[in-house]
């Protein structure tokens, strides 16, 4: 599972230019599912976002969690990144999850959002073409990338 992290101002999602769902301060998160991904991946990657602490204290500091600021967030299922480039100019998507195993998976981590206390959660519509918007706030971007731990 991979995500792009970004701490935002505010974003928005559009489909055939409506509305879907719109966010302050807090998390835009783009989600990549792969197909060896399972609830262990899932239950990692929602506490390892709630948890980063990237939203600045009095300080000036990168020290408060999404939790701690009261911010939002809008998770956004998206298969191209799991696009390899490597070969050619097109991009192949073989190791991108098909829907029968994204699907849910997507499903049950905004489903961890929801129980965390943090404020509003939206989300985009899997599988549809979406206009997102988002004032990057830092700007900080994160990539975050299951693969990457040993011992989930």
């Amino acid at each position: 599972m991979k995500a792009v992290v970004q701490r935002v101002l505010e974003s928005e999602v559009k489909i055939d230019g409506e509305s879907v769902g719109k966010i302050g301060k807090g998390f835009l998160v783009l989600l990549g599912i792969t197909h060896e991904d399972t609830e262990k991946e899932v239950v990692w990657l929602a506490n390892k976002i709630k948890g980063l602490r990237v939203f600045e204290d009095e300080n000036g500091k990168m020290n408060l969690g999404l939790d701690e600021i009261g911010g939002d967030i809008f998770i956004v299922s998206q298969f191209t990144l799991y696009g390899n480039c490597i070969k050619g100019r097109r991009p192949g998507f073989t190791d991108a999850a098909r829907p029968e195993i994204a699907i849910p998976l997507y499903e049950s981590f905004i489903q961890k959002f929801r129980e965390f206390s943090i404020g509003k959660v939206e989300t985009g519509r899997f599988g549809a073409d979406m206009k997102v918007s988002l004032i990057n706030d830092g700007p900080v971007t994160l990539l975050i990338d299951t693969k990457d731990v040993k011992n989930l």
